[in-house]
């Protein structure tokens, strides 16, 4: 009986707990999006072939920094400077593989 029990329990448990506020995902999810149409969009303008990869990507993260900064406040609720940075770090990747996708390049 106490097995069976102790099983109820952690089932109701399970139900009563949530893993994410859903307006908030989502609107990260809208953040990341315009981010990344934002870096496509920018690798993609300009006819840059001859240039160096890790120059053009920093200057594409900072073409699209407004929607950086808002993805960045939209999922850094704590104002914690690590992630900030990470997420300004990723989307400075995340051009460089936008850049060398338009070029046909591998990204790995």
């Amino acid at each position: 009986m106490r097995p069976a029990l102790v099983f109820l329990v952690l089932l109701l448990s399970a139900c009563g707990n949530t893993t994410g506020d859903g307006r908030r995902t989502a609107t990260i999810d809208k953040s990341y999006k315009a981010r990344d149409a934002c870096l496509a969009r920018n690798a993609a303008a300009d006819d840059i072939s001859n240039s160096d990869p890790d120059s053009l990507a920093h200057a594409i993260a900072l073409a699209c920094l407004p929607e950086t900064e808002q993805l960045v406040s939209a999922a850094n609720r704590d104002g914690d400077a690590k992630v900030a940075a990470a997420i300004r770090q990723d989307s400075e990747f995340r051009a460089r593989g936008y850049i060398l996708k338009v070029r046909g390049q591998p990204i790995f």
